[in-house]
């Protein structure tokens, strides 16, 4: 048995415990500050009101800052940390202690991240996670950015599989890349302009925005602010006089301005995300790395990838793009975008998505040569709530406004159409080595796993199945947290059963890969 490779220069010898950066507790600090913001605001704002002191008023929130300091410096102080050979030693807790052993191996992904003050103080938060993990195995803020960059290095060479353990030494410099580093997908500015353009970001931030200001800002103002406001507007249209014509043309500039200012929003937001996306690989691990003020890096071992899935939109369809997704067995369904690698390609050519996928999955015959397609004796079950609401709104709308009403009825027609055609997409694939569905019409997917990776096998029968003959089959895999799930629908209910048996007789043969 070979000895453990000797740690990165930039790394404190094993064997005591360490502490974290000397400046962590500030950053720990400005955390808790910006949780709570508001009610610290509220309490200073409010407080002052009525007949209280103002000495008074102002003591409490000064009193709650400076609890948020004591207990960032205590966690500080109480903060340690150990590398052995095989795993790493976190202690932490403040009248609870908490004494965690991580071990390498089971590391599936490691995050280091750094936000415009850590770039400034030249340090990098880092994340240690494990398969099927909520949080973190352990968040390490701060630490200074080579020791984290080291100590990045030191997982991916400490947690290769036993097969994959003679590696050579790293190089002690810490950097980013390295000499054995391949670069598999780099995104320039106009990629990620490109992603911005074709993204509904700006109108997701917008709808949460407008959903906070009602939320926190009390009715009576915004009722207020909204009647000013609206006033104020007819006000300055009616002194234009510009008719009927000039109203529309107003309306429709009005229209086209605030879409704009959303794609303009969009692509703001989309490079501050993935501007300088780069997707590595070195060792048989991935890297990602990305971000414009915050900078994210984070890496998974391939042999931990548990899924795969790919989606296009109807406008990345038109421009021949798709976006690689993975799920790994790290981390859990919560905070999905800022946890555990995802993505391995935001937005690229289908070509060149089909191509990371025979890279990555050597073995695997990507597209499938044929897709086993669905009975579309089952299409209408698709529509099954627009069959059932539709009428309903009809003949509501038909009570309010009369005949006009009836113009409800024109969805249904639309809703036959949109389920057969989905019907018509979906379709699923079968061989020794993996498993495949895809489906999906306006935005198309598909999902696909390994068998090795296929944990469960739940034949699922509604009482819509009973009546038409028909099931599902769904395969759980670890960390399954894809918008859509691995699963074969519809399928005749003899199929379901065959399909089941086999899948069962080939993971009784295979050994599990996770």
């Amino acid at each position: 048995m070979s000895l453990p490779p000797p740690l990165p220069a930039a790394l404190p010898a094993g064997g005591e415990d360490h502490r974290l950066h000397p400046w962590s507790w500030l950053f720990v600090l400005l955390m808790q500050l910006r949780h709570y913001f508001l009610p610290l605001v509220a309490l200073l704002v409010f407080g002052q009101r009525g007949d209280r002191d103002p000495m008074w008023a102002q003591l409490i929130p000064l009193t709650a800052i400076a609890a948020l300091v004591l207990v960032s410096v205590l966690q500080y102080l109480s903060y340690r940390y150990r590398i052995g050979s095989d795993a790493i030693t976190v202690r932490s807790g403040l009248l609870a202690r908490n004494r965690r052993e991580i071990p390498f191996a089971r590391i599936h992904n490691v995050e280091v991240r750094q936000n415009p003050l850590h770039r400034l103080f030249g340090v990098a938060e880092l994340r240690l996670e494990s398969a099927g993990g909520v949080r973190p195995e352990a968040e390490m803020r701060v630490l200074k950015l080579d020791q984290a960059l080291a100590l990045e290095r030191l997982v991916r060479q400490r947690g290769q599989a036993p097969q994959a353990a003679d590696i050579t030494e790293p190089d002690p410099v810490a950097s980013t890349a390295t000499e054995n580093e391949q670069v598999l997908l780099r995104l320039s500015s106009w990629d990620v302009v490109r992603m911005g353009l074709l993204s509904n970001r700006g109108w997701a931030l917008a709808i949460a925005a407008f959903g906070v200001l009602f939320q926190t800002v009390p009715r009576p103002v915004m009722d207020d602010a909204l009647q000013r406001g609206g006033r104020e507007a007819f006000g300055y249209a009616s002194h234009l006089h510009p008719g009927v014509t000039g109203a529309f043309l107003l309306l429709a500039a009005a229209l086209l301005l605030g879409w704009l200012a959303l794609r303009v929003l969009s692509v703001v937001l989309t490079l501050l995300r993935y501007h300088g996306f780069t997707l590595s690989e070195q060792d048989r691990r991935l890297t990602v790395s990305a971000g414009l003020l915050s900078r994210t890096r984070s890496s998974v071992a391939r042999r931990r990838i548990q899924a795969w899935t790919l989606r296009e939109g109807t406008l990345q369809r038109w421009f021949g793009l798709r976006q690689l997704r993975i799920d790994s067995a790290a981390g859990g369904p919560a905070r999905d975008e800022d946890r555990a690698l995802r993505e391995l390609a935001p937005l690229a050519s289908s070509t060149r998505c089909e191509q990371l996928v025979q890279h990555l999955l050597p073995q695997l015959q990507w597209p499938p040569l044929q897709w086993q397609s669905i009975p579309q004796r089952g299409w209408w079950r698709l529509c099954l709530g627009a069959l059932v609401l539709v009428p309903l709104l009809a003949a509501a709308a038909y009570w309010r406004w009369g005949p006009w009403g009836l113009l409800v009825l024109a969805w249904l027609p639309v809703a036959l159409l949109v389920a057969h055609r989905q019907m018509a997409r979906m379709g699923w694939y079968l061989d020794e080595h993996y498993v495949a569905v895809r489906g999906g019409w306006w935005k198309r997917w598909w999902r696909w796993a390994e068998l090795d990776k296929v944990q469960g096998l739940r034949l699922q029968r509604s009482p819509l199945d009973k009546l038409l003959g028909t099931s599902s089959l769904q395969l759980d895999t670890a960390g399954a947290h894809g918008d859509v799930a691995l699963t074969l629908h519809h399928l005749p209910q003899a199929q379901a059963q065959q399909v089941m048996d086999q899948l069962a007789a080939a993971l009784a043969r295979r050994k599990l890969r996770w």
